[in-house]
């Protein structure tokens, strides 16, 4: 067969349209058949660690790093809108000098678990958000928290990881797609938040 006599190769590009049928198509589904049950534990374990002044912890590689901070934010602000008045929250992956000096000093599997053992206490939280739930400083994180005396949650993606076991209750969506896995840390976040909002009267006047 000379170079003339080739036949073309078929077009195998999807369209737009297909990507976006596609992703709401499996987000939903995902959604629709999750237990939530582990959510409002979530939940009403955040509401009471605001009403006692105990702290948050949050972390995550990449894009879940990025939700990490995200989620800080309307902790620290967002579920009380009243400056000073807000839950204690910690996003570990936001300071950029501490993490390179760990990672370099201690190693990167070792940016999380070297700052819980320092700024945590006994009975705060932390929140790992992971697409595996095989990373090795998410998984140093977890031992960190839980010899600090640490509940811990993971919102987690795909199997799970060696994280769904860790953890004390893991949130586990299980999808093999690593943008859904990290829209749906954010969907729990979001949901969290407008329900700490909606109940911020058991903290900003109890005895309403």
């Amino acid at each position: 067969m000379n170079s003339e006599q080739i036949m073309p190769v078929a077009d195998q590009t999807t369209s737009l349209e297909d990507h976006i049928v596609r992703y709401s198509n499996d987000m939903t589904r995902v959604m629709n058949n999750f237990d939530w049950t582990p959510v409002h534990e979530l939940a009403h374990d955040l509401l009471k660690c605001w009403k006692d002044g105990r702290q948050l912890f949050i972390c995550g590689n990449g894009g879940s790093a990025a939700n990490a901070i995200h989620i800080a934010n309307d902790c620290l602000y967002g579920i009380s809108k009243v400056v000073g008045q807000a839950l204690k929250c910690h996003a570990l992956p936001a300071n950029g000098a501490v993490m390179t000096c760990l990672a370099n000093d201690t190693g990167y599997d070792q940016i999380f678990s070297t700052q819980i053992s320092v700024l945590a206490n006994p009975n705060d939280i932390l929140l790992v958000l992971s697409g595996s739930g095989n990373s090795p400083n998410i998984l140093e994180a977890i031992k960190a928290a839980k010899n600090k005396g640490i509940k811990t949650y993971g919102i987690l993606g795909y199997s799970g990881g060696k994280a769904k076991i860790a953890v004390d209750t893991p949130i586990h969506f299980h999808i093999d797609d690593m943008q859904i896995s990290e829209d749906l840390q954010m969907v729990v976040a979001h949901i969290i938040s407008q329900w700490l909002y909606d109940n911020k009267h058991l903290i900003l006047d109890p005895k309403k």
